[in-house]
């Protein structure tokens, strides 16, 4: 590889780390093929958080266009490091009225910035501890889908917020 091309890739790499800044924790879990288990639920480890700074929390899925839904129930969980814990049941719209996946990309899959929490502070020094389980039901039915298919990957990302 020449040194210019070799220069070129570098200053590509910067160009991309510099337009995210405020990226505190960025990570993904892939999902089985078979589709999301009604049990599974996925676990992420916040470990020395600033207890001064407030973030952005987002929960980041990757579908693709096997998700025959317009809308994703989730329920969510962050647990304090000395035991206090905030349960949530939130709705997202996954679709066009079309059917069409809504998210960034190109092809058949797409990605998903979802609000999970704005403004938040971690006020307790020690590892925080967030939990993702999908809560999704067909039509008219009040137990849960065996496997929810389409979402390839759930992750986490935190954001610094910004003065």
């Amino acid at each position: 590889m020449t040194n210019l091309l070799r220069l070129f890739f570098i200053a590509i790499g910067i160009s991309l780390f510099s337009c995210d800044k405020n990226r505190v924790y960025d990570t993904y879990q892939t999902l089985p093929q078979v589709g999301w288990h009604k049990d599974s639920v996925m676990s992420f480890h916040l470990k020395n958080v600033d207890t001064i700074t407030n973030y952005n929390l987002f929960i980041n899925l990757r579908a693709d266009q096997n998700y025959p839904y317009n809308n994703l129930f989730l329920e969510t969980s962050i647990s304090f490091p000395y035991g206090k814990e905030i349960v949530d049941t939130l709705e997202y719209k996954m679709a066009h009225p079309d059917g069409r996946l809504l998210g960034q990309g190109t092809g058949s899959l797409k990605e998903s910035k979802l609000w999970l929490r704005e403004e938040v502070r971690f006020p307790e020094q020690g590892q925080y501890t967030l939990k993702i389980k999908q809560l999704m039901r067909a039509q008219g039915e009040i137990e849960p889908l065996e496997y929810l298919p389409g979402i390839t990957e759930i992750g986490v990302r935190i954001e610094q917020v910004t003065p």
